[in-house]
């Protein structure tokens, strides 16, 4: 009989407690912004959280989205394999798309400011064929990372708790899919957050009890030492002198490369990126996504060093959950390092603090999928072809349903790949060769004037093509056969990664060419609008009268508010102005800082020292450990102390009137938010504004009036 390290009443508390708990608090969180912020989750509330999120909040929902389970899992797998240089490859080649997705991010906001999702622009650009190509690559990607949590986090739940592993997959979403239905994107940016604490707290504990406190451990000295020797029972083949503590590292190199492919796709043709760039105002897109990205580097970085390592450090120790044996390759690629080295270093505790990790990895990265598919169902497929005419209420509903049928189904295809034997590791090295060809087109229609329509329909399909039939060619001319095991081999994996996002600079421009450039005109863009949300938002305001017809209440604008209504839909045209701007000025930034912090991180910092074939010193060793835990203190202050910093006037609103209503002085709230409806929310975000400028109009007129 197998012994867990948790009893499986612990799995199902943490999946189903700790998650319904979320659900209760996003619940009562939405209540509290809708009466003491006066914020109403209408169709746009609801998918781009009123494009006003500031830069600490936009980073923390970064680094939360960006932290799958594969994040902690596969970085720590990739330590175990291939030594220290796993963790950095894994680190820097993730982070380094989204410093990239920067810039991109920026041009968006400055060329598109009414979008929703990036394939809005993909149809005003290119018309209906080229629509359904990104909506096909769009949805793969959603679908390839949703299956990857729940395989991960569903394979790690039963290894630490013995959880049945069904349960897990269609129990995990049950918590994410209600609280994404009551607040939207804002309700994946406020778990995030919630999210991110928890994860930064665990890590660091993690790291301080391997190389300050454990007796079996307790210094990065005593890690070298055990690492040191465990390399002369098992060396790593194709490692400087067989060693875990180099960067030198054939196999790792190689992942590095897949990475940074496979990783391209997932951000650049995730909605859930693009839904945080347009979420953001226009002064935290660009600080936003780079701080974020180089606060999530740490995570992976810190995390599969410290439980890689000890890992290979205690497994030859009574305590580590599989001794003597070593894990097996099919448990290393499903993820089960991290908690097996947990177990070994904290004992139960460190069973439940692994199994709160990946739960949380794998709920605040799955309720940005969510929201990215709904926001791709509700306004590019039901707006855009069943019912071009719908209005906010039609269109928040269909979000709710589309969050609950992907749900659903990706719960039962998870169950699928579980029986199907595909495990997390494949899942992940695979998505690049499904996807990347798709990559370079779809920036080159926010980045280019020149990529035409046949460019941008044929190029990723024909480099998706090229990029299978390359991967499954070499597997079975370098192996004989092509089988799973066969497929999973680094370098078909390699080559099938690198014809995706590479064959697409010989596509785009042949095809470009040979059909004459499109010369596009960038105001196109401007033509997508938001949605018209007024009655919507007029009768949550109570503004309501009697129709004629029916003699039903239906919201109505009187006249005051009428006039309000336009002169705030002219000042919302000279703010957009005033934006593109200073987001034009963001841009030119935003490039260079861009190329130069990629630069550093996947040719200036590792290449010199992969190429050397340097094995780490105690004492660089004991440096390198000082350093990544530095930077985790400044994701820390990145992402838990700043957002708390930039939000504290909202915080501070939202207690003072809970104090309010608690101590019998409603009024109080009520005639602030009557004397200062500038600070609501209600006020800041879409149309909002035109309400309280038409009541105080009416204000005036009565004044008149009365003389």
């Amino acid at each position: 009989m197998v012994e867990y390290a948790l009893s499986q009443g612990v799995g199902y508390g943490v999946v189903v407690g700790v998650g319904l708990a979320f659900s209760l608090g996003m619940i009562a969180t939405t209540w509290i912004l809708r009466r003491y912020q006066r914020e109403i989750i209408t169709a746009e509330e609801f998918a781009t959280a009123g494009r006003s999120v500031k830069t600490g909040l936009i980073a923390s929902a970064v680094v939360s989205s960006w932290t799958w389970a594969a994040t902690l899992l596969q970085s720590t797998s990739q330590v175990y394999k291939n030594g220290i240089g796993g963790a950095f490859y894994y680190a820097a080649g993730a982070t380094c798309q989204i410093v990239l997705f920067a810039f991109l991010a920026v041009t968006t906001k400055s060329k598109a400011p009414g979008a929703h999702t990036y394939l809005e622009l993909i149809k005003a650009r290119y018309g209906t064929a080229a629509h359904f190509v990104y909506i096909f690559f769009g949805i793969s990607t959603n679908i390839l990372v949703t299956a990857m949590l729940l395989t991960g986090g569903s394979a790690v739940i039963t290894d630490i708790t013995g959880m049945n592993s069904v349960a897990a997959c269609f129990l995990l979403p049950v918590g994410v899919v209600i609280y994404t239905l009551f607040g939207g994107l804002k309700a994946t940016f406020l778990t995030d957050y919630a999210h991110t604490i928890a994860l930064v707290i665990i890590i660091l504990t993690f790291a301080f009890t391997a190389f300050a406190s454990s007796d079996t451990l307790g210094s990065p000295g005593k890690v070298w030492e055990l690492v040191t020797a465990r390399a002369l029972v098992t060396p790593i083949e194709g490692n400087a002198e067989g060693s875990y503590l180099t960067m030198k590292t054939r196999s790792g190199g190689i992942f590095f490369v897949i990475n940074i492919v496979g990783n391209f796709g997932t951000v650049f043709l995730d909605n859930g990126y693009w839904n945080k760039a347009i979420a953001s105002s226009p002064a935290a897109a660009l600080p936003g996504y780079v701080l974020g990205g180089l606060a999530w580097m740490a995570i992976p970085w810190l995390t599969a060093t410290t439980m890689g390592l000890a890992a290979v450090a205690l497994e030859d120790h009574p305590s580590f959950p599989t001794y003597p044996n070593r894990l097996t390759s099919d448990q290393v690629s499903s993820g089960l390092v991290l908690p097996n080295a947990a177990v070994a270093l904290m004992g139960k505790g460190g069973a439940g603090a692994s199994l709160v990790i990946v739960f949380f990895a794998v709920t605040s990265a799955m309720s940005a999928e969510l929201i990215a598919v709904s926001s791709i169902f509700t306004y590019d497929i039901y707006k855009g072809y069943i019912n071009p005419n719908a209005k906010g209420k039609t269109l928040i509903l269909t979000s709710h349903a589309s969050v609950i049928a992907f749900g659903l189904a990706m719960s039962g295809f998870a169950t699928g790949l579980h029986y199907a034997g595909v495990s997390m590791g494949y899942l992940y090295e695979l998505m690049g060769v499904i996807i990347s060809s798709a990559v370079l087109p779809c920036a080159l229609t926010v980045l280019s004037v020149k990529q035409n329509k046949q460019a941008a329909i044929w190029s990723p399909i024909l480099g998706c093509v090229c990029a299978i039939a390359s991967w499954l060619g070499s597997t079975k001319s370098l192996t004989g056969a092509v089988t799973y095991e066969n497929t999973f081999v680094d370098d078909p994996m390699l080559i099938g990664n690198v014809v995706a996002l590479l064959s697409p600079l010989i596509f785009v421009p042949v095809l470009t060419y040979a059909f004459g450039p499109q010369n596009f005109d960038w105001e196109v863009f401007k033509t997508i609008r938001r949605v018209d949300e007024t009655e919507e938002i007029l009768e949550a305001e109570g503004v309501q009268s009697i129709d004629e017809e029916t003699g039903a209440l239906k919201p109505v604008l009187s006249v005051a508010q009428s006039y309000a209504h336009d002169i705030a839909e002219q000042r919302r045209l000279i703010q957009e102005e005033e934006e593109a701007a200073s987001l034009k000025i963001a841009a030119k930034r935003a490039g260079y800082i861009c190329i130069f912090l990629t630069l550093a991180m996947i040719v200036v910092w590792p290449m010199p020292m992969y190429g050397s074939g340097y094995v780490f010193s105690k004492k660089f060793f004991t440096g390198w450990i000082v350093v990544a835990i530095i930077w985790m203190f400044y994701t820390l202050f990145m992402v838990v102390i700043y957002p708390v910093y930039e939000g504290r006037h909202g915080i501070f609103t939202s207690l003072r009137g809970i104090y309010w209503d608690c101590t019998g002085q409603t009024h109080k709230l009520r005639a602030w938010q009557n004397d200062h409806p500038e600070e609501l929310h209600v006020v800041q975000s879409q149309i909002s504004a035109e309400l309280h400028q038409g009541q105080a109009i009416n204000q005036l007129l009565e004044v008149e009036e009365k003389n």
